[in-house]
């Protein structure tokens, strides 16, 4: 029994809505998380805030939105229906993987919560930020039939 016959086949512009899904919730979670750590912190957070949204804006700016480009390139060069994991290339699995887990040490590392949400805040908010790229081009193709 191969199992490629459970794994369910899509459309290009399912896999550019659900990569720009994925990006969204993923770094809502990792906002959402930073936002719990601000709210522990007794002074002011608002440096930690600011320099959170001031990483997300780098981070989206010099690394995230190329790699988005280049990845809804690679989707629209697909043809016919694709597995729904082709979303993301297969090595770019291996590199989620490696952030889920230096996430983790990261959490428990003896880092200051504050210092890590601010790292969280770069992250996620880069992460939604590029999500757009995304849902702009799903509204195109959605919209051009």
């Amino acid at each position: 029994m191969k199992i490629k016959r459970f794994i369910p086949m899509v459309d290009r512009k399912t896999l550019i809505f659900l990569s720009g899904f994925v990006w969204s919730v993923v770094g809502a979670l990792l906002c959402w998380r930073a936002a719990g750590w601000l709210k522990e912190i007794e002074g002011d957070m608002g440096p930690f805030l600011v320099s959170g949204v001031l990483l997300a804006i780098l981070i989206h700016h010099f690394g995230f939105l190329k790699l988005a480009y280049k990845n809804t390139e690679r989707i629209t060069s697909l043809q016919g229906k694709n597995s729904v994991f082709a979303f993301q290339e297969r090595k770019s699995y291996i590199i989620i993987l490696i952030m889920i887990c230096l996430g983790i040490i990261l959490r428990h590392s003896p880092i200051p919560k504050q210092w890590l949400a601010v790292i969280y805040l770069g992250f996620g908010g880069a992460m939604i930020l590029s999500s757009i790229k995304y849902y702009h081009l799903f509204l195109k193709m959605f919209f051009k039939k």
